[in-house]
């Protein structure tokens, strides 16, 4: 009787020795720009924290209600300075719910310490699909039909459009949207060429395509679609001098970011004949579009430049451009999948580990 009482108590401390390892460590964690579902979400995936919710971004106000909070998880119009970071001692965990991080600064989290974290793929195919819709849209003068149908007009002049079939699409960057963009492409029987800074031949031989540089691609394309990341290499990719390389009459489509055409060079070039059609979801300075208070701010002229805003106006009044509000990444698949990767990256760092560092 004695030795199995022991017994038992043996096991029970080493069960208790191994409880911290077995058990994820509780935390205070913030999260800032969050809607309502995404909360009931979170709340389900993370019982056992200490968590808040904030459904503006991180400002200055919310610092003193962060004293003792070690994680936070942000999206992209959550700003994080050094003067920010230098008032939050505990934290040591920032997961923003965005592949881009340039609204982080990553220097001072990495001088601190203070792990940072992303979602590197999320809507590979809701991106994909997006560029497409955009492409279907314009060849199909689908939005000119649909409105001249609703005003009782079964008129088919002018309503004329193009098959995708055997027509060559020019993919620039071939990530993984790119990729996914390619096999919808091939599956409508489309001649696929594709830009790439490191271009691969093994790889072009496999999926049947060829590797041409911009002024080449921009020369024999129907459609070109831009899937590269906004850098000051990609700045402007499209602008004044190789607009007027494009082939005549052919679309451009842009899901990717806003700063990779010249908003001038775009006008020009739709001005001019030289481009049929643009499909777009993202627009320079399209923050201050959404948020045109902004122009009554002193920071204003810092932020964006009159002329290009003036022309992005001008592009969403002409009847060849379709403009949709920063919206190819929408899908419920895509958002329920950025949370559980930001759900992995909190629960990684609990376990002492670390996924999705940038």
């Amino acid at each position: 009787m004695t030795l199995t009482i022991v017994y038992y108590i043996t096991i029970l401390k080493l069960l208790h020795s191994y409880a911290p390892v077995c058990q994820n460590k509780y935390m205070k964690i913030a999260f800032f720009e969050v809607e309502n579902w995404e909360k009931i979400y979170l709340e389900q995936k993370l019982a056992g924290n200490e968590l808040l919710f904030y459904t503006t971004s991180l400002q200055k106000e919310h610092i003193a209600s962060l004293q003792d909070v070690e994680v936070i998880s942000i999206f992209i119009d959550s700003i994080i300075t050094k003067e920010l970071l230098d008032q939050l001692p505990k934290l040591r965990l920032i997961t923003t719910r965005s592949t881009g991080y340039d609204h982080i600064d990553v220097a001072c989290t990495r001088y601190k310490k203070i792990i940072t974290c992303n979602v590197p793929h999320y809507g590979t195919h809701t991106v994909a699909e997006h560029a497409f819709s955009l492409i279907l849209a314009l060849s199909r003068k689908l939005f000119e039909s649909v409105a001249r149908t609703k005003q009782g007009d079964f008129d088919h002049s002018e309503l004329t459009g193009f098959d995708l079939y055997d027509k060559t699409i020019g993919i620039v960057g071939l990530g993984d949207i790119g990729l996914s963009v390619l096999k919808i492409a091939k599956g409508f029987g489309m001649h696929v060429v594709a830009f790439s800074h490191h271009p691969d031949e093994a790889q072009a031989r496999k999926l049947g395509i060829s590797f041409l540089d911009l002024k080449e691609l921009f020369k024999v394309s129907d459609i070109v679609t831009l899937h590269v990341p906004y850098t000051k290499e990609t700045r402007h990719m499209v602008n004044k001098t190789n607009i007027k390389k494009f082939k005549k009459g052919s679309i451009i489509i842009n899901t990717a970011r806003g700063g990779l055409v010249d908003t001038e060079a775009l006008v020009y070039g739709l001005g001019k004949g030289i481009l049929k059609g643009a499909g777009l979801d993202v627009l320079e300075e399209e923050e201050v579009i959404k948020e045109e208070r902004q122009i009554l701010t002193k920071n204003f002229k810092k932020l964006s430049n009159f002329r290009t805003l003036y022309l992005d106006h001008v592009l969403m009044g002409m009847d060849n451009v379709l403009i949709t509000p920063h919206n190819a990444f929408n899908s419920k698949e895509a958002l329920h999948m950025i949370l559980d990767v930001t759900v992995e990256n909190i629960m990684d760092f609990a376990k002492s580990k670390v996924q999705n560092a940038v």
